[in-house]
C-alpha cells in the first residue's frame, strides 16, 4: 500500500463522527489512521466507497474497534487513498448507521472517552475574555488539486497577507504547498479560525457568483506558500448547470459559515451570544431523522449541543435547507443539533437520492470545494464549542 495522505487534521476541531461523514459523503476508499497522546494504541479504519469495512485498535477489531475510537476526544487523523486488496470486510453496517449508533452509545456512557476534550492552548496568540490565548490547531489538509481548473501558480513568502478581512475580491485559490492561517480581527486581538494546508481552498461559493464579494477573514502565509489560482468561470459554468434545489443547498451551506465565525468572535471576546428564540418551539419532526428539507414559509433556528447546554448557532429562512444532506455533514443537525421553528412553518421534502446522484456527477474539483466548505463549518463549530467550554 502507498502512503497518499489526502485529508488530515485534529479531533479537537473535527470529531470522528464528522470525519466519517465527510469520508462517506465523498465515497472515499482508503485507510483512516488515528493517533492520540492519551492512548498507546493506533487506530486504523478501512473505508471502501465511503463505508467502514474493517478496523483495528489495540485488542479491538471490526465494529468494536470503531466504537472504541469514537471515544477519542483528542488526537490526529490522516486519511490516505489506498488499494484495499487483502483487507477482509468485517463490518457489514453502513457509515450512517455506525455514526448514529456510536453517538447514542456515547450519550449513554457505553463508550470510554479518552482525552481532556479541552482546547490545547500551547503557543496561542491573541487574548480572550479571561486572558486565555487563542491560536492552536494543526493544519487541515484536503484532496489533491485538480490542475485542469488551474489558471496559474503564485508564490507567497512567509508572513505575506494573501487576503485581508474587509476588502473585496473574487479570486479563488487552492493551496498546492504550505500552510495558510485564516484569522478574524477582534477587540481582544486576532483569533485563528483555521490553518489550511495542501488541497484546501481560500475563498467561498460567493467567489463563483456575480456581484461583489467581501472577504470575511484574513489569510496569511505561514512559511512559504504556493497557491493555484482557479478558473472561477469554469466552476461557475458547472454551478449554473445544477438543479435549483442543489444550488439552494450550496447557498444555504455557504450562508452558515459567517454566523458560526461571528459566534467564535463573540465567545473569544466574552460578548453576548445569540439567545435561544422565545418565539419558536423545538420541532420534533426534524429530530434525528434522515430527511432533507427546504423552507417554504417561516424561519428556523439551529440549536447546537454546546458544552454547557443548548446554544443558538444560526437562523435560517425561506429557501434555506436543513436536515440530513446525504453527501456531506458539518457537525449540525440532525446528529449534533436540533431545530426550533416559527409558527407558521412549512417545508418541502427534497429528493435525497436525486441530489446524491447530482453530487456524484460533479467534477472532482467542485466536489472537493463542497467538501472543504463543509469541513470549515465543522472545524469552526468545534472551535466555538471549545471556547465556550474554556470560559
Amino acid at each position: 500500500m502507498t502512503d497518499n495522505i489526502v485529508f488530515s487534521g485534529s479531533l479537537l476541531f473535527l470529531s470522528l463522527a464528522d470525519v466519517f461523514q465527510l469520508l462517506g459523503g465523498n465515497s472515499c476508499t482508503g485507510k483512516l489512521t488515528l493517533r492520540s497522546k492519551y492512548s498507546k494504541d493506533t487506530g486504523i479504519v478501512y473505508f471502501r466507497g465511503g463505508n467502514p469495512t474493517n478496523a483495528y485498535c489495540g485488542d479491538w477489531k471490526g465494529l468494536d474497534a470503531v466504537y472504541a475510537l469514537f471515544g477519542w476526544a483528542d488526537g490526529r487523523y490522516d486519511f490516505s487513498e489506498e488499494d484495499l486488496t487483502g483487507i477482509e470486510p468485517e463490518i457489514k453496517r453502513n457509515m450512517m448507521e455506525i455514526v448514529l449508533d456510536a453517538s447514542r452509545l456515547l450519550d449513554d456512557g457505553k463508550i470510554e472517552q479518552i482525552g481532556p476534550g479541552q482546547l490545547d492552548r500551547e503557543g496561542m496568540e491573541g487574548t480572550g475574555p479571561e486572558g486565555a490565548e487563542m491560536d492552536s490547531m494543526q493544519p487541515l489538509k484536503g484532496p489533491p488539486v485538480d490542475y485542469f481548473y488551474v489558471t496559474g501558480d503564485y508564490y507567497y513568502p512567509d508572513g505575506t497577507t494573501i487576503v485581508k478581512e474587509g476588502e473585496y475580491g473574487k479570486w479563488l485559490w487552492a493551496i498546492s504547498d504550505g500552510t495558510v492561517k485564516i484569522s478574524r480581527a477582534t477587540s481582544q486581538g486576532a483569533i485563528t479560525l483555521a490553518r489550511l494546508g495542501e488541497g484546501c481552498f481560500i475563498g467561498t461559493l460567493k467567489s463563483l457568483l456575480y456581484g461583489e464579494c467581501e472577504r470575511t477573514a484574513t489569510a496569511v502565509a505561514e512559511g512559504d506558500v504556493q497557491l493555484c489560482i482557479l478558473d472561477a468561470e469554469a466552476l461557475h459554468r458547472e454551478y449554473a448547470k445544477l438543479s435549483e434545489n442543489f444550488k439552494k443547498i450550496l447557498l444555504s451551506l455557504d450562508k452558515r459559515l459567517k454566523p458560526i465565525n461571528d459566534n467564535v468572535v463573540q465567545a473569544f471576546t466574552g460578548g453576548a451570544l445569540k439567545e435561544l428564540p422565545v418565539d419558536k418551539v423545538l420541532d420534533d419532526r426534524f429530530q434525528n431523522n434522515t430527511e432533507l428539507y427546504l423552507i417554504r414559509e417561516g424561519t428556523a433556528d439551529i440549536i447546537g449541543k454546546g458544552p454547557r447546554g443548548d446554544i443558538n448557532l444560526l437562523s435560517l429562512g425561506v429557501d434555506d435547507v436543513f436536515g440530513w444532506i446525504p453527501f456531506m455533514a458539518f457537525g449540525h443537525e440532525p446528529l449534533a443539533a436540533s431545530v426550533m421553528t416559527s409558527t407558521p412553518f412549512e417545508v418541502d421534502v427534497l429528493d435525497s437520492k436525486a441530489l446524491q446522484q447530482e453530487y456524484d456527477n460533479l467534477s472532482h474539483m467542485f466536489r472537493n470545494f463542497v467538501f472543504g466548505t463543509a469541513t470549515n463549518i465543522s472545524m469552526t463549530t468545534k472551535l466555538f464549542y471549545q471556547l465556550l467550554g474554556s470560559t
